[in-house]
């Protein structure tokens, strides 16, 4: 994975900002004025200064003062108004871009591959769709409401130190260089802390998701201590990141200080030193200090405002690295949509290697159309990885996949998997409510349509059953029900797809003998005019297939019905005596 640079994140960021470039017109010109007007003010009180030095009697100097007072007031009113436009044009404009960020990252990140989600903990991958979101927000406002005006008051800031003692001006703006450019370097010394801490703060996140998620494992193998033992040695890890991270932030902090001490020291005396030799005024004295305070107030968060800037960017960083990760498994361009007819399915001459590892050697299946069959063979003969190339949720290094005599390489990714059902060994259900979970077969379902796929699946009537009925939500991955539950209601899910090729793993393992006769009745239906292939050790499911295939080492060695395979000595003969007459005795 390519490590993501600051143009990388901000070409993201500026992809989902472009449809508001008005708005951010508006935005960048109201601050500017309002940051303006903090040039104004320390004008206004030089001429209030001036009027006093220069006055002769208290009346004209009180009219001079009030003239002065209301104008400065006006400033600061016209200088509230524009924030307070500012703010309420940014509380729209900020959500957007940060909604539109979020959905855009999360499609993204669904368009991974199979492989992708195994290899990373849902925990984390969630708090980077968060951080990304968050970080924009971060940039957007120390650019608009930190960076901007500083620009405006410094800029302003020269031209009115330049007035007064060009020397000043230049003396300044030298120092403001010096200044920048330090709390530039600096931020990229700390930034090397941040990076690691947003990194190790992933970790704290997909270990607590880890174990939250396995929290009955936890209770079923007493591991409290041992599981927050292992947290404790990550968040020890991050305490000492921080640490680390704030020590560096202090030191650059006290030399800010020391650096703005030097300048207000230098320009005070010059200033005095001009006024002693009558070249300066009191209220040039009086905008040169005022100016200093504004000038400092903001230069102050500059150093913040990087470190911010950099922060916002390690929190994107391992967002947009997902982004710029090309998919795994992608739609060729001008992929068309499959048509299935019929639902022939063939496997001809195809490779698969896994992590280096020869998975399907040479392979080769034909299964016509509504025929039924069975895989069998040993744990790790190529079975599950059979049907996984099937939803194509890898590419295959050699042969062709085909249904229906089309390439499924040639067509979409969703329109292949709209025509195939699945039904896990352990499915996992949204914490949704059950009405919902079902409906996701064919998610324009009517209610009716779904009691229905619940009645054939027989899960209707455990789901009367409940408190809230079809409106009892199941909790995440489905915990609230138990294993036959859940696979009934996998069942019923698929009956209500209809997809015309149906794949059964291990469909009805965490079924007791009673409910594993109702989900026969249930499957027979289910599996009416459709191509199925079935992964399965029970012998109720195998023995009604047309055909049983035997996999072994990624090559299908034997294939036959039932009775014909058992006449022959191999691989499911085995099987079959184990499972059949092993604990006889």
């Amino acid at each position: 994975m390519r490590s993501a640079t600051v143009r990388d994140v901000l070409c993201v960021f500026w992809e989902h900002v472009r449809p508001y470039k008005l708005t951010v017109f508006f935005i960048l010109s109201f601050v500017s004025a309002a940051s303006f007007m903090d040039i104004v003010q320390p004008l206004l009180l030089k001429r209030l200064f001036d009027v006093f030095e220069n006055q002769t009697s208290v009346e004209s100097a009180f009219a001079a003062f009030t003239t002065v007072f209301f104008m400065l007031l006006a400033a600061k009113l016209f200088g509230w108004t524009m924030w307070r436009v500012s703010d309420f044009i940014n509380m729209r404009f900020q959500p957007q871009v940060m909604a539109s960020l979020e959905e855009g990252a999360f499609r993204y990140l669904l368009g991974h591959s199979y492989q992708f989600f195994a290899d990373n903990f849902a925990g984390s991958l969630v708090k980077r769709v968060g951080r990304l979101s968050r970080a924009f927000e971060q940039l957007a406002d120390e650019i608009t409401f930190r960076f901007v005006p500083i620009a405006v008051i410094l800029i302003g800031g020269f031209v009115g130190l330049y007035v007064q003692a060009p020397v000043m001006a230049y003396l300044f703006t030298a120092w403001t260089v010096l200044y920048l450019y330090f709390n530039y370097l600096a931020a990229k010394w700390a930034v090397k802390l941040d990076v690691l801490r947003t990194e190790i703060d992933s970790e704290v996140g997909g270990a607590l998701a880890d174990a939250i998620s396995n929290a009955v494992t936890i209770k079923l193998f007493p591991a409290l201590r041992f599981e927050v033992d292992r947290l404790k040695k990550v968040l020890l890890r991050y305490a000492r990141a921080q640490t680390r991270s704030w020590l560096r932030h202090g030191v650059i902090l006290a030399i800010q200080s020391l650096l703005m001490i030097a300048i207000e020291t230098v320009l005070l005396y010059i200033g005095i030193q001009g006024w002693i030799e009558g070249r300066f005024t009191l209220g040039d004295l009086a905008f040169i200090q005022t100016y200093l305070i504004f000038a400092f107030a903001k230069l102050w968060e500059v150093g913040r405002s990087l470190r911010h800037l950099f922060d916002a960017f390690a929190d994107s960083k391992e967002m947009v690295e997902i982004m710029m990760l090309p998919h795994a498994v992608r739609d060729h361009r001008g992929a068309s949509e499959l048509t299935v007819k019929k639902g022939r399915i063939e496997f001809k001459d195809v490779d698969f290697s896994f992590d280096r590892r020869l998975i399907l050697d040479d392979f080769s299946l034909s299964i016509a159309a509504h025929e039924k069959v069975a895989l069998v063979g040993p744990s790790g003969a190529g079975k599950s990885t059979i049907t996984k190339l099937l939803f194509r949720f890898y590419d295959i290094q050699k042969g062709k996949i085909m249904i229906d005599g089309q390439d499924l390489s040639k067509v979409t990714q969703e329109s292949l998997r709209e025509y195939i059902s699945l039904v896990p060994q352990d499915p996992v259900l949204f914490h949704r409510t059950l009405l919902d979970n079902i409906r996701y077969g064919r998610r324009d379902a009517t209610d009716q349509e779904v009691i229905e796929a619940a009645k054939k699946a027989h899960c209707h009537d455990f789901i009367n059953g409940l408190r809230h009925g079809y409106d009892t939500y199941v909790g995440e991955r489905g915990v609230k029900l138990s294993g036959g539950e859940r696979q009934r209601v996998a069942i019923a899910r698929a009956i209500l797809k209809n997809a015309p090729i149906l794949v059964l793993d291990e469909a009805t393992s965490s079924l007791d003998s009673e409910s594993e006769a109702l989900i026969q009745v249930a499957l027979r239906e289910l599996m009416h005019d459709k191509t199925v292939i079935v992964i399965a050790h029970r012998l109720s499911t195998i023995m009604q297939m047309d055909r049983i295939l035997v996999i072994e080492d990624g090559r299908l060695t034997h294939q036959g019905t039932h009775d014909e395979l058992l006449s022959q000595a191999g691989t499911y003969q085995t099987l079959w005596n184990i499972q059949a007459g092993g604990f006889v005795r």
